[in-house]
């Protein structure tokens, strides 16, 4: 089992009133370990830009 986590950053919702990018720019991180293969890394937490400092 991998675990992993991801940041979309602020993405313009209703909640943030519309300030942020889009929500499909956000879903890139997410997107990005979904489909990563099952010999991948884990234990990353990765943003927009690649991964991020715990």
């Amino acid at each position: 089992m991998k675990a992993d986590a991801a940041d979309p950053g602020q993405t313009a919702t209703d909640s943030t009133g519309g300030l942020g990018h889009g929500v499909t720019d956000g879903a890139d991180p997410v997107v990005a370990l979904a489909t990563t293969g099952p010999d991948g890394p884990t234990g990353q937490f990765v943003g927009r830009s690649g991964p991020l400092p715990w």
